[in-house]
């Protein structure tokens, strides 16, 4: 699996199932970032990681003599280095206002999702799924009012609720259709549908969608 080749060459080792390398794909494609992507697992880590990342962890991004291994440095990064598209809004007040709906993605849902995918409890597993499902139900009729979250236009915060949207039925929830629903499913299908989503995704995540729930 690649990112479309266009501007500059880089090395990203990525971990195939895991949401946190698929949103600093999702920012690659966007990009079209020239990138030679590593794939890999935590069992099963290249050699050559340990002598780059101190924490030698998934994901992590090589571009000449700069290794990034925090993912959302590494998609601020992108966007700076990369600025068209920009994925961040000009404004320093909306600027921060998409970190916090970033940072607030990853205490709310994120944690959630490793809960489930670590699938280490299973009182804890099923607990998350519950409340991913209700909390997601819950925001879905903010999705009526822009185009994408909280934004007319496609930004980070967009690239970071992709990859957990993707992995719903992979982690056992299933979102109803219904009134309430139905701009949340519209958003879905809107992201689904992006051509540098389509490009971002891995073999694993390709079969996610056509899986039924395994952990």
């Amino acid at each position: 699996m690649g990112v479309v080749a266009k501007r500059s060459s880089m090395t990203f080792y990525s971990d195939g199932e895991c949401h946190y390398s698929h949103r600093v794909r999702i920012v690659l494609a966007e990009k079209g970032v020239t990138v030679d992507i590593v794939d890999a697992d935590g069992d099963n880590l290249p050699a050559e990681l340990a002598d780059l990342n101190p924490y030698n962890s998934l994901p992590t991004m090589l571009d000449r003599d700069l290794v990034l291994y925090e993912n959302k440095v590494m998609m601020e990064y992108l966007d700076e280095r990369f600025p068209h598209p920009p994925l961040l809004p000009v404004y320093p007040v909306a600027r921060g206002s998409s970190r916090q709906y970033i940072y607030r993605i990853e205490r709310d849902w994120c944690v959630l999702v490793d809960t489930i995918t670590q699938g280490s409890n299973q009182k804890a597993v099923e607990k998350a799924r519950k409340e991913l499902r209700e909390s997601l139900i819950a925001i879905a009729p903010i999705f009526a009012e822009k185009p994408f979250f909280m934004s007319d236009d496609f930004t980070l915060v967009d690239c970071c609720m992709a990859p957990i949207l993707w992995r719903l039925e992979a982690l056992g929830i299933d979102i109803p259709s219904t009134k309430q629903t139905k701009p949340l499913l519209t958003y879905m299908d809107t992201l689904f549908a992006r051509e540098s989503f389509q490009e971002s995704l891995s073999e694993s995540e390709q079969e996610m969608r056509s899986a039924k729930a395994r952990v």
